[in-house]
């Protein structure tokens, strides 16, 4: 798939959504937060920084709220060139990812990549998510659920879907929950967030937004193909397992540039559901 970027300049803003329980992979997130996750001996938020320092981000902001001090406490306010800014969600019991996005309207003014805290993929995948308004998708396959899309020919998405709705012989594909989105964009976003937040619609998802937009044109996304190198969304034990089969902890945790502290909290047999021995404290480098 080709892409013509010589026009738009790189996102170097990206807003991390990371106010989630993370219910489904109790006991591990009985102590931490979900993006705290060991995968193979580094966290999902570790993997996620070193990504982003590898594609010069100069701002992270993360909206929190599920023991969200353990958070600020991992990162702190500056990683590398990164710096980081904070939102907590107090509502994160009782809401969906739809507030959270929603919490983040006054605090970003310039074009971001979206991403959830459950993720984990490899570095290069977010090359072409670099530039505004595209959103990474992949081939639907069996481990995958949630919201879907079909696409045009000109490689736009044509709709969003439930994981379960009929494309009536569309070819479907998963969305990864990730979205690289223009300035433009995110204003005309954040008044459809307005009103549904208004209406009382704090427990929906952010691409029930999405779906509406894109079916009255008032937001348009190219396609990104997550197909070409691993990646994979972390909600259950299961879905660690599958992931640790394909992220191991390679060579680029061994350069030292900015180094993460693992806090105490982190320091625990629960950690790992996969291998419950493992070492989890001590310090992890992140490349720039």
């Amino acid at each position: 798939m080709k892409h013509s970027y010589h026009h738009k300049e790189h996102v170097t803003t990206a807003l991390l959504l990371a106010a989630g329980i993370g219910s489904r992979l109790y006991p591990l997130t009985g102590n931490a937060p979900k993006c705290l996750t060991i995968v193979n001996g580094m966290s999902i938020l570790e993997r996620l920084i070193f990504s982003l320092n590898q594609h010069g981000f100069k701002r992270l902001v993360v909206v929190t709220g599920y023991m969200g001090n353990h958070i600020r406490e991992f990162l702190g306010n500056q990683i590398g060139d990164i710096a980081i800014d904070y939102i907590f969600s107090p509502l994160y019991k009782t809401t969906n990812n739809i507030y959270s996005l929603w919490m983040a309207r006054e605090i970003i003014n310039e074009p971001f990549l979206l991403l959830e805290s459950d993720l984990v993929f490899d570095e290069s995948l977010l090359n072409a998510m670099l530039y505004p308004d595209r959103i990474a998708v992949a081939k639907v396959r069996p481990w995958m659920n949630g919201s879907c899309v079909t696409i045009n020919k000109s490689q736009q998405v044509k709709a969003f879907l439930a994981g379960n709705s009929d494309s009536f012989g569309a070819i479907k594909y998963k969305t990864v929950n990730i979205y690289s989105i223009s300035l433009p964009s995110w204003h005309r976003i954040v008044k459809i967030l307005d009103k549904r937040i208004s209406d009382g619609k704090v427990n929906d998802y952010y691409e029930t937004a999405f779906a509406e937009m894109i079916a009255d044109g008032s937001l348009s996304f190219e396609i990104v193909s997550f197909d070409g190198k691993p990646w994979y969304e972390i909600d259950t034990l299961e879905d660690l397992a599958n992931a640790e089969k394909l992220f191991l902890l390679d060579s680029h945790t061994t350069t030292k540039t900015v180094t993460l502290l693992h806090p105490d909290f982190l320091n625990t047999e629960l950690i790992n559901a996969v291998t419950s021995t493992q070492e989890t404290a001590g310090a992890l480098n992140v490349t720039k």
